[in-house]
Protein backbone atom coordinates (compact mmCIF):
# COMPACT_ATOMS: atom_id res chain seq x y z
CA UNK A 1 0.00 0.00 0.00
CA UNK A 2 0.80 3.50 -0.35
CA UNK A 3 1.58 6.20 1.67
CA UNK A 4 1.08 9.66 1.41
CA UNK A 5 4.71 10.92 0.40
CA UNK A 6 7.45 11.93 3.03
CA UNK A 7 10.34 12.46 0.36
CA UNK A 8 10.04 13.27 -3.64
CA UNK A 9 9.28 10.44 -5.75
CA UNK A 10 11.98 9.65 -8.49
CA UNK A 11 10.04 9.79 -12.23
CA UNK A 12 12.14 8.97 -15.01
CA UNK A 13 9.10 10.42 -17.55
CA UNK A 14 10.00 13.83 -18.92
CA UNK A 15 8.10 16.36 -21.63
CA UNK A 16 5.06 15.02 -22.96
CA UNK A 17 5.06 11.84 -21.66
CA UNK A 18 5.09 12.86 -18.03
CA UNK A 19 2.00 15.11 -19.47
CA UNK A 20 0.69 12.58 -20.93
CA UNK A 21 0.58 10.00 -17.68
CA UNK A 22 -2.68 10.16 -15.54
CA UNK A 23 -0.54 8.68 -12.70
CA UNK A 24 2.44 11.69 -12.58
CA UNK A 25 0.71 14.91 -14.45
CA UNK A 26 -0.02 17.36 -12.03
CA UNK A 27 -0.62 19.93 -15.13
CA UNK A 28 -0.20 23.65 -13.95
CA UNK A 29 0.51 22.69 -10.53
CA UNK A 30 4.22 21.29 -11.44
CA UNK A 31 6.37 24.20 -9.49
CA UNK A 32 9.32 25.81 -10.89
CA UNK A 33 11.61 23.57 -10.16
CA UNK A 34 9.83 20.45 -11.35
CA UNK A 35 9.35 22.34 -14.74
CA UNK A 36 12.83 22.79 -15.10
CA UNK A 37 14.14 19.25 -14.14
CA UNK A 38 11.18 17.70 -16.56
CA UNK A 39 11.28 19.73 -19.35
CA UNK A 40 7.95 21.45 -19.10
CA UNK A 41 9.07 25.30 -18.64
CA UNK A 42 7.87 25.76 -22.18
CA UNK A 43 4.95 23.54 -22.49
CA UNK A 44 3.12 24.96 -19.31
CA UNK A 45 1.55 28.33 -18.90
CA UNK A 46 3.79 30.53 -16.52
CA UNK A 47 1.16 30.38 -13.20
CA UNK A 48 1.58 27.76 -11.23
CA UNK A 49 -1.78 26.40 -9.86
CA UNK A 50 -2.62 24.53 -6.54
CA UNK A 51 -4.69 21.74 -6.86
CA UNK A 52 -7.61 23.72 -5.03
CA UNK A 53 -7.46 26.29 -7.82
CA UNK A 54 -7.23 23.46 -10.61
CA UNK A 55 -9.93 21.83 -9.14
CA UNK A 56 -12.45 24.69 -8.84
CA UNK A 57 -11.32 25.44 -12.21
CA UNK A 58 -12.76 21.64 -12.90
CA UNK A 59 -15.86 21.80 -11.17
CA UNK A 60 -16.32 24.75 -13.13
CA UNK A 61 -16.22 23.42 -16.71
CA UNK A 62 -17.96 20.11 -15.29
CA UNK A 63 -21.02 22.60 -14.67
CA UNK A 64 -21.12 23.54 -18.34
CA UNK A 65 -22.29 20.03 -19.25
CA UNK A 66 -25.63 20.25 -19.25
CA UNK A 67 -26.80 15.79 -19.01
CA UNK A 68 -25.84 13.64 -16.19
CA UNK A 69 -23.99 11.85 -19.61
CA UNK A 70 -21.94 14.73 -21.01
CA UNK A 71 -20.96 14.82 -17.01
CA UNK A 72 -19.44 11.31 -17.14
CA UNK A 73 -17.52 11.57 -20.41
CA UNK A 74 -15.68 14.82 -18.65
CA UNK A 75 -14.76 13.08 -15.70
CA UNK A 76 -14.00 10.00 -17.72
CA UNK A 77 -11.30 12.87 -19.82
CA UNK A 78 -10.28 14.12 -16.70
CA UNK A 79 -9.18 10.88 -15.14
CA UNK A 80 -7.19 9.65 -18.34
CA UNK A 81 -5.67 12.94 -18.04
CA UNK A 82 -4.63 13.53 -14.42
CA UNK A 83 -5.47 11.36 -11.64
CA UNK A 84 -4.80 13.23 -8.39
CA UNK A 85 -7.39 16.08 -10.07
CA UNK A 86 -9.58 13.56 -10.70
CA UNK A 87 -9.49 11.78 -7.68
CA UNK A 88 -9.60 15.19 -5.97
CA UNK A 89 -12.53 16.69 -7.49
CA UNK A 90 -14.90 14.16 -6.84
CA UNK A 91 -13.30 13.91 -3.36
CA UNK A 92 -14.61 17.36 -2.64
CA UNK A 93 -18.09 16.75 -4.21
CA UNK A 94 -18.95 13.19 -3.23
CA UNK A 95 -22.76 12.90 -2.67
CA UNK A 96 -23.19 15.00 -6.63
CA UNK A 97 -20.38 13.35 -8.54
CA UNK A 98 -20.42 9.65 -7.28
CA UNK A 99 -24.04 9.12 -9.37
CA UNK A 100 -22.10 10.76 -12.18
CA UNK A 101 -19.11 8.47 -12.12
CA UNK A 102 -21.00 4.90 -10.64
CA UNK A 103 -24.84 3.95 -10.68
CA UNK A 104 -26.93 5.54 -12.32
CA UNK A 105 -25.13 7.68 -15.42
CA UNK A 106 -22.71 4.69 -15.42
CA UNK A 107 -25.14 2.53 -17.00
CA UNK A 108 -25.86 4.80 -19.42
CA UNK A 109 -22.50 4.95 -20.48
CA UNK A 110 -21.90 1.44 -20.68
CA UNK A 111 -25.05 0.81 -22.69
CA UNK A 112 -23.39 3.17 -25.61
CA UNK A 113 -19.89 2.55 -24.72
CA UNK A 114 -19.37 1.41 -28.52
CA UNK A 115 -20.17 4.96 -29.57
CA UNK A 116 -18.69 6.59 -26.93
CA UNK A 117 -14.86 4.58 -27.00
CA UNK A 118 -11.93 7.22 -27.29
CA UNK A 119 -9.30 5.60 -25.48
CA UNK A 120 -8.68 2.07 -24.11
CA UNK A 121 -8.62 2.00 -20.32
CA UNK A 122 -7.72 -1.85 -18.41
CA UNK A 123 -7.25 -5.06 -19.58
CA UNK A 124 -9.45 -6.74 -22.37
CA UNK A 125 -9.14 -10.56 -22.10
CA UNK A 126 -11.07 -12.27 -25.12
CA UNK A 127 -12.05 -15.47 -25.74
CA UNK A 128 -10.69 -15.91 -29.21
CA UNK A 129 -7.50 -15.23 -27.88
CA UNK A 130 -7.40 -17.26 -24.79
CA UNK A 131 -3.66 -19.25 -25.97
CA UNK A 132 -2.18 -15.10 -25.05
CA UNK A 133 -3.88 -14.59 -22.20
CA UNK A 134 -1.06 -14.92 -19.90
CA UNK A 135 1.18 -13.13 -22.35
CA UNK A 136 -1.61 -10.23 -22.62
CA UNK A 137 -2.01 -10.68 -18.60
CA UNK A 138 1.79 -9.87 -17.94
CA UNK A 139 2.35 -7.01 -20.81
CA UNK A 140 -0.07 -4.75 -18.09
CA UNK A 141 0.92 -6.42 -14.67
CA UNK A 142 4.71 -7.26 -14.82
CA UNK A 143 6.30 -5.53 -12.64
CA UNK A 144 3.59 -4.39 -10.81
CA UNK A 145 2.48 -4.81 -7.10
CA UNK A 146 -1.05 -5.14 -8.10
CA UNK A 147 -3.28 -5.72 -5.07
CA UNK A 148 -7.07 -5.56 -6.70
CA UNK A 149 -8.51 -6.48 -9.85
CA UNK A 150 -12.11 -6.12 -10.47
CA UNK A 151 -12.97 -8.03 -13.33
CA UNK A 152 -16.96 -9.10 -15.08
CA UNK A 153 -18.31 -10.74 -17.75
CA UNK A 154 -20.58 -8.15 -18.34
CA UNK A 155 -23.97 -10.05 -18.35
CA UNK A 156 -25.76 -8.72 -16.03
CA UNK A 157 -24.39 -5.25 -15.77
CA UNK A 158 -26.49 -2.38 -13.53
CA UNK A 159 -30.02 -3.57 -14.37
CA UNK A 160 -29.46 -3.30 -18.29
CA UNK A 161 -28.66 -6.86 -18.77
CA UNK A 162 -25.51 -8.18 -20.85
CA UNK A 163 -23.56 -4.88 -22.34
CA UNK A 164 -20.63 -7.15 -23.46
CA UNK A 165 -17.45 -5.26 -23.83
CA UNK A 166 -19.00 -2.20 -22.38
CA UNK A 167 -18.90 -4.57 -18.43
CA UNK A 168 -14.76 -2.75 -18.89
CA UNK A 169 -16.83 0.65 -17.58
CA UNK A 170 -18.29 -1.07 -14.54
CA UNK A 171 -15.17 -2.64 -13.77
CA UNK A 172 -13.27 0.90 -13.88
CA UNK A 173 -16.50 2.31 -11.75
CA UNK A 174 -15.62 0.14 -8.98
CA UNK A 175 -12.05 0.70 -9.28
CA UNK A 176 -12.04 4.38 -8.92
CA UNK A 177 -14.86 3.69 -5.46
CA UNK A 178 -12.39 1.48 -4.10
CA UNK A 179 -9.68 4.40 -4.27
CA UNK A 180 -12.44 7.04 -3.54
CA UNK A 181 -14.00 5.74 -0.65
CA UNK A 182 -10.96 3.35 0.47
CA UNK A 183 -8.28 4.89 -0.19
CA UNK A 184 -6.65 2.25 -2.59
CA UNK A 185 -3.67 3.05 -4.88
CA UNK A 186 -5.07 3.34 -8.55
CA UNK A 187 -1.84 2.47 -9.65
CA UNK A 188 -2.01 -0.56 -7.65
CA UNK A 189 -5.49 -1.74 -9.33
CA UNK A 190 -6.58 -3.02 -12.63
CA UNK A 191 -10.11 -3.78 -14.23
CA UNK A 192 -10.63 -6.32 -16.13
CA UNK A 193 -13.20 -7.45 -18.64
CA UNK A 194 -13.44 -10.77 -19.45
CA UNK A 195 -15.27 -10.82 -23.35
CA UNK A 196 -16.48 -14.03 -24.13
CA UNK A 197 -19.29 -12.59 -26.37
CA UNK A 198 -22.44 -11.36 -25.54
CA UNK A 199 -26.28 -12.38 -25.84
CA UNK A 200 -27.14 -8.86 -26.88
CA UNK A 201 -28.92 -8.74 -30.13
CA UNK A 202 -28.26 -4.88 -30.79
CA UNK A 203 -24.80 -4.99 -29.78
CA UNK A 204 -24.15 -8.07 -32.30
CA UNK A 205 -26.05 -6.05 -34.99
CA UNK A 206 -24.54 -2.66 -34.68
CA UNK A 207 -21.03 -2.26 -36.99
CA UNK A 208 -19.38 0.21 -34.28
CA UNK A 209 -19.25 -2.32 -31.58
CA UNK A 210 -16.02 -3.07 -29.91
CA UNK A 211 -16.19 -6.34 -28.65
CA UNK A 212 -15.94 -9.99 -29.78
CA UNK A 213 -19.35 -9.71 -31.96
CA UNK A 214 -20.21 -13.64 -30.61
CA UNK A 215 -22.93 -15.31 -28.54
CA UNK A 216 -21.57 -16.27 -25.15
CA UNK A 217 -19.63 -18.93 -24.75
CA UNK A 218 -21.03 -21.42 -21.95
CA UNK A 219 -20.33 -24.39 -20.25
CA UNK A 220 -16.90 -26.14 -20.22
CA UNK A 221 -15.27 -23.87 -22.43
CA UNK A 222 -16.36 -20.74 -20.51
CA UNK A 223 -15.32 -22.87 -17.33
CA UNK A 224 -12.17 -23.25 -18.26
CA UNK A 225 -11.57 -19.24 -19.62
CA UNK A 226 -12.39 -18.27 -16.54
CA UNK A 227 -10.15 -20.69 -14.61
CA UNK A 228 -7.20 -19.43 -16.57
CA UNK A 229 -7.88 -16.04 -15.79
CA UNK A 230 -8.31 -16.92 -11.90
CA UNK A 231 -5.00 -18.82 -12.14
CA UNK A 232 -2.51 -16.38 -13.30
CA UNK A 233 -3.69 -13.88 -10.54
CA UNK A 234 -3.27 -16.70 -7.91
CA UNK A 235 0.02 -17.73 -9.65
CA UNK A 236 1.46 -13.53 -10.09
CA UNK A 237 -0.94 -12.15 -7.40
CA UNK A 238 -1.48 -14.05 -4.29
CA UNK A 239 -2.07 -11.46 -1.84
CA UNK A 240 -4.56 -9.53 -4.06
CA UNK A 241 -8.12 -9.30 -3.86
CA UNK A 242 -10.25 -10.84 -6.64
CA UNK A 243 -13.60 -8.32 -7.47
CA UNK A 244 -16.42 -10.55 -9.26
CA UNK A 245 -18.63 -7.58 -10.58
CA UNK A 246 -21.93 -8.61 -12.62
CA UNK A 247 -22.16 -12.04 -13.29
CA UNK A 248 -24.82 -13.74 -14.27
CA UNK A 249 -27.31 -15.50 -12.50
CA UNK A 250 -26.17 -19.00 -13.40
CA UNK A 251 -22.30 -18.15 -12.53
CA UNK A 252 -22.30 -15.28 -9.91
CA UNK A 253 -22.58 -17.33 -6.96
CA UNK A 254 -21.27 -20.39 -8.29
CA UNK A 255 -17.89 -18.93 -9.38
CA UNK A 256 -17.84 -17.19 -5.79
CA UNK A 257 -18.47 -20.75 -4.16
CA UNK A 258 -15.67 -22.36 -6.60
CA UNK A 259 -12.59 -19.47 -5.61
CA UNK A 260 -13.65 -18.11 -2.25
CA UNK A 261 -11.49 -20.92 -0.78
CA UNK A 262 -8.65 -20.77 -2.98
CA UNK A 263 -8.10 -16.60 -2.73
CA UNK A 264 -9.63 -13.42 -1.76
CA UNK A 265 -12.36 -13.27 -3.64
CA UNK A 266 -15.13 -11.07 -3.19
CA UNK A 267 -18.97 -10.41 -5.50
CA UNK A 268 -20.19 -7.29 -4.48
CA UNK A 269 -23.87 -8.19 -6.23
CA UNK A 270 -24.00 -10.74 -3.62
CA UNK A 271 -21.93 -9.99 -0.66
CA UNK A 272 -21.63 -6.19 -1.02
CA UNK A 273 -25.62 -5.78 -0.80
CA UNK A 274 -26.06 -8.44 1.57
CA UNK A 275 -23.61 -6.53 3.48
CA UNK A 276 -25.18 -3.42 3.42
CA UNK A 277 -28.78 -4.64 3.57
CA UNK A 278 -27.54 -6.54 6.72
CA UNK A 279 -26.36 -3.19 8.48
CA UNK A 280 -29.32 -1.20 7.10
CA UNK A 281 -31.68 -4.31 8.93
CA UNK A 282 -28.92 -4.44 12.05
CA UNK A 283 -29.97 -1.05 12.40
CA UNK A 284 -33.79 -1.59 11.93
CA UNK A 285 -33.88 -4.13 14.32
CA UNK A 286 -31.87 -1.67 17.31
CA UNK A 287 -34.62 0.60 16.64
CA UNK A 288 -37.29 -1.55 17.36
CA UNK A 289 -35.46 -3.72 20.02
CA UNK A 290 -35.75 -6.96 18.66
CA UNK A 291 -33.45 -9.39 17.65
CA UNK A 292 -32.55 -10.38 14.04
CA UNK A 293 -33.54 -14.02 14.26
CA UNK A 294 -37.37 -12.67 15.49
CA UNK A 295 -37.94 -11.62 11.89
CA UNK A 296 -40.19 -12.60 9.29
CA UNK A 297 -38.97 -11.90 6.05
CA UNK A 298 -40.40 -11.60 2.62
CA UNK A 299 -37.93 -11.15 -0.01
CA UNK A 300 -39.30 -10.37 -3.61
CA UNK A 301 -37.15 -10.88 -5.88
CA UNK A 302 -34.45 -13.99 -5.45
CA UNK A 303 -32.05 -13.50 -8.28
CA UNK A 304 -28.37 -12.40 -7.52
CA UNK A 305 -29.24 -9.85 -4.94
CA UNK A 306 -32.03 -10.74 -3.06
CA UNK A 307 -30.47 -14.07 -2.59
CA UNK A 308 -27.42 -13.01 -1.29
CA UNK A 309 -28.80 -10.76 1.10
CA UNK A 310 -31.08 -13.84 2.14
CA UNK A 311 -27.99 -15.65 2.66
CA UNK A 312 -26.03 -12.94 4.52
CA UNK A 313 -28.56 -12.39 6.44
CA UNK A 314 -29.55 -15.88 7.20
CA UNK A 315 -25.41 -16.35 8.23
CA UNK A 316 -26.07 -13.08 10.31
CA UNK A 317 -28.82 -14.71 12.47
CA UNK A 318 -26.38 -17.90 12.72
CA UNK A 319 -23.30 -16.15 13.92
CA UNK A 320 -24.84 -13.39 15.95
CA UNK A 321 -28.16 -14.74 17.22
CA UNK A 322 -26.80 -18.48 17.61
CA UNK A 323 -29.44 -20.03 16.08
CA UNK A 324 -29.65 -23.29 14.09
CA UNK A 325 -28.86 -23.00 9.80
CA UNK A 326 -32.19 -25.03 9.44
CA UNK A 327 -34.29 -22.91 11.79
CA UNK A 328 -33.12 -19.36 10.56
CA UNK A 329 -33.80 -20.45 6.74
CA UNK A 330 -37.24 -20.50 8.05
CA UNK A 331 -37.45 -16.83 8.66
CA UNK A 332 -37.41 -16.19 4.64
CA UNK A 333 -40.05 -16.26 2.10
CA UNK A 334 -38.57 -15.79 -1.26
CA UNK A 335 -40.30 -14.73 -4.29
CA UNK A 336 -38.56 -15.30 -7.85
CA UNK A 337 -40.33 -15.34 -11.40
CA UNK A 338 -42.16 -18.46 -10.60
CA UNK A 339 -44.14 -16.55 -7.52
CA UNK A 340 -43.45 -17.59 -3.80
CA UNK A 341 -41.00 -20.25 -3.85
CA UNK A 342 -42.66 -23.07 -2.45
CA UNK A 343 -42.60 -26.90 -2.68
CA UNK A 344 -45.13 -27.67 -5.75
CA UNK A 345 -43.38 -25.57 -8.06
CA UNK A 346 -40.70 -28.85 -8.19
CA UNK A 347 -38.00 -28.30 -11.36
CA UNK A 348 -38.80 -24.99 -11.55
CA UNK A 349 -36.97 -24.23 -7.98
CA UNK A 350 -33.46 -23.64 -9.18
CA UNK A 351 -31.09 -25.44 -6.33
CA UNK A 352 -29.74 -22.38 -4.96
CA UNK A 353 -33.00 -21.82 -3.73
CA UNK A 354 -33.88 -25.33 -2.61
CA UNK A 355 -33.11 -24.61 1.25
CA UNK A 356 -35.33 -21.55 1.56
CA UNK A 357 -38.41 -23.78 -0.16
CA UNK A 358 -41.68 -23.61 1.75
CA UNK A 359 -43.98 -26.39 2.19
CA UNK A 360 -47.04 -26.69 0.58
CA UNK A 361 -49.01 -27.21 3.82
CA UNK A 362 -48.52 -23.63 4.82
CA UNK A 363 -50.69 -22.07 1.84
CA UNK A 364 -53.63 -24.70 1.83
CA UNK A 365 -56.58 -22.47 1.33
CA UNK A 366 -54.38 -19.30 0.57
CA UNK A 367 -56.15 -17.84 -2.90
CA UNK A 368 -54.13 -18.03 -6.02
CA UNK A 369 -54.12 -16.22 -9.27
CA UNK A 370 -54.59 -17.74 -13.04
CA UNK A 371 -50.91 -19.36 -12.55
CA UNK A 372 -51.72 -21.10 -9.58
CA UNK A 373 -49.28 -18.67 -7.84
CA UNK A 374 -49.93 -17.25 -4.27
CA UNK A 375 -49.83 -13.19 -4.31
CA UNK A 376 -47.64 -10.83 -2.45
CA UNK A 377 -50.34 -9.64 -0.88
CA UNK A 378 -52.09 -12.82 0.50
CA UNK A 379 -48.47 -13.52 1.96
CA UNK A 380 -48.16 -11.06 3.81
CA UNK A 381 -51.62 -11.67 5.19
CA UNK A 382 -50.76 -14.66 6.45
CA UNK A 383 -47.49 -13.98 7.43
CA UNK A 384 -47.23 -10.83 8.52
CA UNK A 385 -43.98 -10.13 8.09
CA UNK A 386 -41.64 -7.58 9.38
CA UNK A 387 -39.24 -6.57 6.65
CA UNK A 388 -40.16 -6.45 3.12
CA UNK A 389 -37.12 -6.52 0.46
CA UNK A 390 -37.46 -6.09 -2.84
CA UNK A 391 -34.84 -6.47 -5.42
CA UNK A 392 -37.45 -7.56 -8.39
CA UNK A 393 -37.05 -4.54 -10.64
CA UNK A 394 -40.44 -4.20 -10.98
CA UNK A 395 -41.32 -0.79 -9.87
CA UNK A 396 -44.57 -0.60 -7.52
CA UNK A 397 -44.61 -4.11 -6.32
CA UNK A 398 -45.46 -3.11 -3.33
CA UNK A 399 -48.74 -1.49 -3.29
CA UNK A 400 -50.70 0.26 -1.30
CA UNK A 401 -52.97 -2.42 -0.65
CA UNK A 402 -49.66 -4.83 0.70
CA UNK A 403 -48.17 -1.83 2.60
CA UNK A 404 -51.27 -0.87 4.45
CA UNK A 405 -51.61 -4.57 5.52
CA UNK A 406 -48.34 -5.25 6.29
CA UNK A 407 -48.24 -2.29 8.74
CA UNK A 408 -52.22 -4.22 10.17
CA UNK A 409 -49.28 -6.83 11.30
CA UNK A 410 -46.29 -5.24 12.70
CA UNK A 411 -46.14 -2.13 14.74
CA UNK A 412 -42.47 -0.53 12.57
CA UNK A 413 -42.79 -2.63 9.72
CA UNK A 414 -39.64 -2.48 7.86
CA UNK A 415 -39.74 -1.98 3.95
CA UNK A 416 -36.31 -2.03 1.62
CA UNK A 417 -37.39 -1.04 -2.12
CA UNK A 418 -33.73 -1.73 -3.24
CA UNK A 419 -34.53 -2.33 -7.06
CA UNK A 420 -32.12 0.15 -9.13
CA UNK A 421 -33.08 2.82 -11.17
CA UNK A 422 -35.50 4.96 -8.77
CA UNK A 423 -38.35 4.08 -11.61
CA UNK A 424 -37.84 0.11 -10.61
CA UNK A 425 -38.42 0.71 -7.05
CA UNK A 426 -40.94 -1.68 -5.53
CA UNK A 427 -42.35 1.23 -3.23
CA UNK A 428 -41.85 5.25 -3.49
CA UNK A 429 -41.07 5.34 0.40
CA UNK A 430 -43.29 8.67 0.92
CA UNK A 431 -45.94 6.58 -0.18
CA UNK A 432 -44.93 3.95 2.06
CA UNK A 433 -44.60 6.90 4.29
CA UNK A 434 -48.10 7.85 4.40
CA UNK A 435 -49.69 4.00 3.88
CA UNK A 436 -47.86 3.46 6.85
CA UNK A 437 -48.94 6.58 9.06
CA UNK A 438 -45.39 6.96 9.20
CA UNK A 439 -44.09 4.12 11.16
CA UNK A 440 -41.92 2.00 8.64
CA UNK A 441 -38.20 1.96 8.47
CA UNK A 442 -37.07 2.66 5.71
CA UNK A 443 -33.91 1.52 3.20
CA UNK A 444 -33.73 2.15 -0.50
CA UNK A 445 -31.66 1.47 -3.34
CA UNK A 446 -31.89 4.77 -5.12
CA UNK A 447 -31.53 8.31 -3.05
CA UNK A 448 -35.20 9.24 -2.53
CA UNK A 449 -35.72 13.23 -0.83
CA UNK A 450 -36.81 13.04 2.66
CA UNK A 451 -40.43 11.80 3.78
CA UNK A 452 -42.96 14.49 5.59
CA UNK A 453 -44.54 12.90 8.56
CA UNK A 454 -48.14 12.41 8.37
CA UNK A 455 -48.17 12.96 12.18
CA UNK A 456 -46.23 15.60 12.10
CA UNK A 457 -42.56 16.71 13.56
CA UNK A 458 -39.47 16.36 11.41
CA UNK A 459 -39.22 14.37 7.81
CA UNK A 460 -37.54 10.81 7.60
CA UNK A 461 -34.44 10.48 5.93
CA UNK A 462 -34.40 7.46 3.71
CA UNK A 463 -31.46 5.39 4.09
CA UNK A 464 -29.70 4.65 0.34
CA UNK A 465 -28.68 1.22 0.79
CA UNK A 466 -25.62 1.66 -1.34
CA UNK A 467 -23.07 -1.17 -1.83
CA UNK A 468 -20.33 1.92 -1.76
CA UNK A 469 -21.09 2.30 1.96
CA UNK A 470 -19.25 -0.93 2.56
CA UNK A 471 -18.20 -2.52 -0.26
CA UNK A 472 -14.88 -0.77 -0.51
CA UNK A 473 -13.84 -0.88 3.21
CA UNK A 474 -14.76 -4.89 3.32
CA UNK A 475 -12.31 -5.36 0.16
CA UNK A 476 -9.58 -2.78 1.94
CA UNK A 477 -9.60 -4.87 4.94
CA UNK A 478 -8.89 -7.87 3.28
CA UNK A 479 -5.79 -6.22 1.46
CA UNK A 480 -3.99 -4.34 4.20
CA UNK A 481 -3.77 -7.63 6.05
CA UNK A 482 -2.93 -9.72 2.51
CA UNK A 483 -5.61 -11.89 3.97
CA UNK A 484 -5.98 -15.73 2.58
CA UNK A 485 -9.31 -14.89 1.74
CA UNK A 486 -12.31 -12.80 2.55
CA UNK A 487 -14.73 -15.02 5.14
CA UNK A 488 -18.24 -14.61 5.73
CA UNK A 489 -17.33 -13.70 9.40
CA UNK A 490 -15.20 -10.87 8.33
CA UNK A 491 -18.39 -9.61 6.23
CA UNK A 492 -20.96 -10.09 9.14
CA UNK A 493 -18.01 -7.25 11.44
CA UNK A 494 -17.70 -4.71 8.84
CA UNK A 495 -21.73 -4.64 8.27
CA UNK A 496 -21.75 -5.15 12.57
CA UNK A 497 -19.89 -1.96 12.50
CA UNK A 498 -21.40 0.28 9.49
CA UNK A 499 -24.31 -0.90 11.43
CA UNK A 500 -23.31 0.66 14.49
CA UNK A 501 -22.64 4.42 13.18
CA UNK A 502 -26.50 4.24 12.31
CA UNK A 503 -27.67 7.70 13.22
CA UNK A 504 -31.21 5.77 14.23
CA UNK A 505 -29.71 4.41 17.08
CA UNK A 506 -29.68 7.76 18.18
CA UNK A 507 -32.90 9.00 17.33
CA UNK A 508 -35.33 6.54 15.83
CA UNK A 509 -36.58 8.59 13.67
CA UNK A 510 -33.64 9.35 11.99
CA UNK A 511 -31.62 7.61 8.82
CA UNK A 512 -30.59 3.81 9.20
CA UNK A 513 -27.32 4.34 7.67
CA UNK A 514 -24.66 6.95 7.77
CA UNK A 515 -25.12 9.38 4.63
CA UNK A 516 -23.21 9.63 1.45
CA UNK A 517 -21.28 12.18 2.33
CA UNK A 518 -19.63 10.63 4.77
CA UNK A 519 -18.77 7.43 2.94
CA UNK A 520 -15.12 7.86 3.40
CA UNK A 521 -14.86 7.50 7.27
CA UNK A 522 -17.34 5.03 7.04
CA UNK A 523 -15.50 3.36 5.23
CA UNK A 524 -12.74 3.46 7.07
CA UNK A 525 -14.26 1.43 9.96
CA UNK A 526 -15.37 -0.90 8.05
CA UNK A 527 -11.97 -1.66 6.98
CA UNK A 528 -10.67 -1.42 10.40
CA UNK A 529 -13.14 -4.10 11.83
CA UNK A 530 -12.81 -6.38 8.86
CA UNK A 531 -9.01 -6.51 9.49
CA UNK A 532 -9.41 -6.99 13.34
CA UNK A 533 -11.61 -9.74 12.43
CA UNK A 534 -8.91 -11.13 9.63
CA UNK A 535 -6.43 -11.04 12.38
CA UNK A 536 -8.63 -12.62 14.84
CA UNK A 537 -9.46 -15.75 12.70
CA UNK A 538 -5.05 -15.72 12.07
CA UNK A 539 -5.98 -15.45 8.01
CA UNK A 540 -3.82 -12.42 8.02
CA UNK A 541 -0.51 -12.68 6.79
CA UNK A 542 0.83 -9.51 8.13
CA UNK A 543 2.34 -9.35 12.14
CA UNK A 544 0.26 -6.03 13.67
CA UNK A 545 -1.38 -6.32 16.58
CA UNK A 546 -5.27 -5.53 16.87
CA UNK A 547 -4.40 -2.03 18.67
CA UNK A 548 -2.41 -1.40 15.61
CA UNK A 549 -4.98 -2.20 13.42
CA UNK A 550 -6.68 1.73 12.89
CA UNK A 551 -3.12 3.35 12.87
CA UNK A 552 -1.65 0.81 10.03
CA UNK A 553 -5.31 1.34 8.12
CA UNK A 554 -4.89 5.17 8.37
CA UNK A 555 -1.52 5.66 7.65
CA UNK A 556 -1.94 3.35 4.31
CA UNK A 557 -4.32 5.44 2.57
CA UNK A 558 -3.73 6.68 -1.03
CA UNK A 559 -4.65 10.48 -0.66
CA UNK A 560 -5.32 12.67 -3.68
CA UNK A 561 -2.67 15.09 -3.09
CA UNK A 562 0.55 16.04 -5.34
CA UNK A 563 3.97 14.17 -4.57
CA UNK A 564 6.93 16.46 -4.62
CA UNK A 565 9.15 15.16 -8.01
CA UNK A 566 13.17 14.65 -8.77
CA UNK A 567 13.76 13.53 -12.70
CA UNK A 568 15.81 10.53 -12.30
CA UNK A 569 16.15 8.59 -15.47
CA UNK A 570 16.08 5.18 -13.48
CA UNK A 571 12.90 5.85 -11.85
CA UNK A 572 9.17 4.86 -12.01
CA UNK A 573 7.24 5.34 -15.16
Amino acid sequence: MSTPATRALRVALRGQSILTSPRFNKGTAFTNSERKAFGLTGREPWRVNTLEEQCQRAYDQLSTRDTPIRKNTFLQSLKDQNWVLYYGLISRHLKELIPIIYTPTQADAIANYSHLFRRSEGMYLTYPNAESMEEDFLEQTRGRDIQLLVCSDAEAILGIGDQGVGGIGITTAKSAIYTLLAGIDPSKSISVTLDVGTDNEELLKDDLYVGWPKNRVRGKAYDEFIDKFVQLVRKYHPHSLLHFEDFGVSNAKRLLDVYRDQHAVFNDDIQGTGAVTLAALASAVGVTKSKLSDQRIVVYGAGTAGLGITRQLRDAMVQIDGVAESDANKQFFLFDRYGLVKESLGPKIRADLREYVRPDAEWEGAPTNDKGEVELFDVVQRVKPTVLIGCSTRGGAFTEKVVREMARGTDRPIIFPLSNPSRLAEVDPKDANIWTDGKALMASGSPFPPCKNPRGGKDYIVAECNNALIYPGLGYGAMITQARSLSDSMIIAGARRLASLSPALADPDSALLPDFHDAREVNTEVAIAVAEQALDEGIADVSWKKDEVREQIVSHMWQPVYADFEYDPNGLQ
